[in-house]
């Protein structure tokens, strides 16, 4: 079984909150992207967190550094889990994790442009991390590329740590990557732009607790 993660892309505030509200409850997690909290900022964590005491919450800072100073006030707000740039210094990662600690959170190191992903996921998982981000860019999924392989590897060293898996997941790739070790799976456009994306994320969320 794998928990299914909401990606909340859009820059409009009243916009995400609206799909938040369509969303919540067809699935586990809902994530503010990276674009997202830096247009709104802490305030629109606070609003999905009062709205939605019963989801996780997400904050896609990708932290590059300050990890416990950054993430700090977005775990007090209310966020379950945060993210650091794996190519961000050890200090900086093992700033994160501390923090985390500290409010019986998470955070989650994103290996998006990682070269040797198992090298440092061993690192990682030494650390103390609690989730390993398998993570296709936007960018990345343009050129062709997608996160399958990555997730073989990663899933293949059986640290027993927490594997999240993002890039262009759907709903006919989702039992795909819950085979293949995947413990969250995130769907961003697959769900906020389809027709329906409540029966969107139904359907990703019922593959995915398989």
């Amino acid at each position: 079984m794998a928990l299914t993660q909401m990606a909340l892309d859009s820059l409009d505030f009243d916009a995400t909150v609206a799909l938040a509200t369509t969303v919540a409850p067809h699935v586990d997690i809902l994530e503010i992207g990276t674009p997202c909290i830096k247009h709104n900022g802490i305030k629109l964590l606070e609003t999905l967190r009062a709205k939605f005491p019963n989801n996780q919450i997400l904050v896609d800072l990708k932290t590059m550094d300050a990890g416990f100073y950054e993430a700090e006030p977005f775990y007090k707000a209310g966020a379950d889990i945060c993210t650091v740039l794996g190519c961000a210094d050890m200090g900086t990662i093992k700033g994160m994790i501390d923090v985390a600690n500290k409010y019986g959170k998470k955070a989650q190191v994103d290996l998006i442009n990682v070269a040797d992903k198992v090298a440092l996921t061993k690192e990682l998982v030494a650390a103390g991390a609690h989730i390993i981000g398998v993570h296709t860019g936007l960018d990345q999924q343009a050129a062709g590329q997608t996160p399958f392989t990555d997730l073989a590897a990663i899933a293949a060293m059986k640290t027993g740590v927490e594997i999240s898996v993002a890039g262009g997941v759907k709903a006919n790739t989702a039992a795909q990557v819950r085979d293949a070790g995947a413990t969250i799976i995130v769907a961003g456009a697959a769900i906020y732009g389809a027709a329906d994306p409540a029966a969107s994320a139904t359907e990703i969320t019922k593959i995915a607790h398989g």
